[in-house]
C-alpha cells in the first residue's frame, strides 16, 4: 500500500556505566584467577585477544579488583554474588542508566516527554517488579496512560525488534511517539568459573543503555533514519545454539561456536525475501554479538570492511551489549555519514537471538532530504 508518512527513527540516545574494562587488563587478571588451571588459562588469554573487544564499561566496581579480590573470577578469596546480589545490584543500578539513554534520545529528537504515547523497555540481564517500564514512566514525567510494553528475557535481538514494533505502532497510529529504551548490564553474569562456555561469555559482553524515538516526522524534524519492511524469522533446529538460563550465580550463557556459520547458510535467503529482488543495500546495522557473525556476514555478502567498521568499532569500544547494541551501531553509522556529508543512502539491520531468531529492517539514512521529498514514494507491505 501507498504510505505518506514518513516513519522513521527521530533521535538516539546512548549511556555506558563509569567503570571501563580494559580487555587486556581483564584477561590478565582472568588468567591470573586461573593460574591452577593452565588449559583454561590459556584459553582465556586467547579469546580475549581474538574476540574484536578492546575495551567495555560495567556497572560493577569489583570487576576491576585484582583477581584474588574480584568475587567474579574462580579462585577469588571471596564467595561468588548469588542471584539475588546480582539482580540488586541491576535494579540499582539499570534505572539512572535506562535514565540518561532515554533523556539523550529525547533531546536528539527534539521531542517532549508529554508526546510519547508508548514506551517499550528491553532487557534480559535483570528482572524485578514493579517493573522497568513503571519506573521510567515516573521518573521521566510520561503520562500515567502511556500505553508500556515490555520486552523482557528476549535477547539480543530484541533492541531491533522493538524497532520493528515501533515502526507498526508508527504505521497504524500516525500520532503515536514510541520511546524504545533497552538497559543491559551483561557483566553482571561473569562467572567464577574455568568452563571455557563461561570464560567465552566472560570476553567480550559488556554493559550499556540506548534509547531512540520512532515516530512520523514533522516538518520541524530531522528524522536519522526513515524504516521499512521488517521480517522475522526462527531459524528450525536451532534452539539449543543459544541458551541462557537462570543459575544460582546470575545467568547461565551457552554460545554455540555454529552460529556464525548458521547464520552465514540460512540467513541470505531470508534477507532476499525481505528485500524482494531489490538491490544490494549500501548501509549494514549488523548487531556485533561476536566477531565471528560479523566476519560471517561480510564474506557471504562480499561487503568492504567500510561497511561493516560501525558494527567492528562498537564491539571493538563497547563489547556486545545484548539489546543495547544495535543503537550503539545505527548512532556510530549516523555520525559516521553525517561527518562525511552523505545523501540518502539505503540500509539493512540484522540481529541474532536465541531460538535462533533474526530480526531485520530496512532503512534509509535521510541525509539532508527534506520530509517533501521523502513523502513522494514511500511504499510498504
Amino acid at each position: 500500500m501507498k504510505e505518506n508518512h514518513v516513519i522513521a527513527i527521530l533521535g538516539i540516545g546512548t549511556a555506558v556505566p563509569e567503570f571501563r574494562l580494559d580487555q587486556a587488563d581483564t584477561s590478565h587478571r582472568l588468567t591470573e584467577a586461573l593460574r591452577d588451571n593452565p588449559n583454561s588459562a590459556r584459553w582465556a588469554k586467547k579469546i580475549f585477544k581474538q574476540c574484536g573487544v578492546e575495551t567495555r564499561y560495567t556497572c560493577e566496581p569489583n570487576l576491576l579488583e585484582t583477581a584474588e579480590h574480584c568475587r567474579y573470577f574462580s579462585q577469588s578469596n571471596h564467595q561468588a554474588p548469588t542471584t539475588s546480589d546480582r539482580m540488586a545490584t541491576y535494579k540499582r543500578e539499570s534505572v539512572p542508566l535506562a535514565l540518561q539513554a532515554a533523556g539523550n534520545a529525547l533531546r536528539d529528537a527534539k521531542v517532549n516527554v508529554s508526546d510519547i504515547t508508548h514506551l517499550i523497555t528491553v532487557s534480559c540481564t535483570g528482572q524485578f517488579l514493579p517493573g522497568l517500564d513503571a519506573v521510567l514512566t515516573q521518573q521521566l514525567g510520561l503520562a500515567p496512560h502511556v500505553n508500556r510494553i515490555p520486552f523482557n528475557f528476549l535477547g539480543c535481538a530484541a533492541g531491533l525488534k522493538a524497532v520493528c514494533l515501533s515502526r507498526h505502532i508508527a504505521a497504524s497510529q500516525p500520532s503515536a511517539k514510541v520511546l524504545v529504551v533497552c538497559v543491559e548490564l551483561c557483566t553482571l553474569h561473569i562467572q567464577p568459573s574455568s568452563d571455557r562456555e563461561a570464560l567465552f561469555g566472560a570476553s567480550f559482553f559488556g554493559d550499556g543503555a540506548s534509547s531512540c524515538v520512532v515516530g512520523v516526522a514533522s516538518d520541524n524534524q530531522n528524522p536519522i533514519f526513515q524504516l521499512g519492511n521488517d521480517h522475522s524469522i526462527l531459524l528450525q533446529d536451532c534452539g539449543d545454539e543459544m541458551k541462557w538460563e537462570v543459575g544460582n550465580h546470575g545467568f547461565d550463557l551457552y554460545l554455540s561456536p555454529n552460529i556464525p556459520k548458521l547464520i552465514g547458510t540460512w540467513i541470505p535467503e531470508q534477507a532476499a525475501h525481505l528485500l524482494n529482488g531489490g538491490p544490494k543495500p549500501e548501509l549494514w546495522a549488523i548487531h556485533p554479538g561476536g566477531k565471528g557473525i560479523i566476519d560471517a556476514l561480510e564474506e557471504v555478502y562480499a561487503l568492504t570492511s567500510e561497511e561493516t567498521r560501525p558494527s567492528r568499532t562498537v564491539l571493538r569500544n563497547y563489547g556486545n551489549m545484548s539489546s543495547a547494541t544495535i543503537l550503539f551501531v545505527f548512532d556510530e553509522m549516523r555520525q559516521e555519514l553525517a561527518h562525511r556529508g552523505a545523501g540518502r543512502t539505503s540500509g539493512l539491520s540484522l540481529a541474532f537471538g536465541p531460538g535462533l531468531t533474526c530480526e531485520m529492517i530496512q532503512f534509509t539514512y535521510c541525509g539532508v532530504a527534506t520530509i517533501q521529498d521523502m513523502q513522494l514514494d514511500i511504499t510498504y507491505v
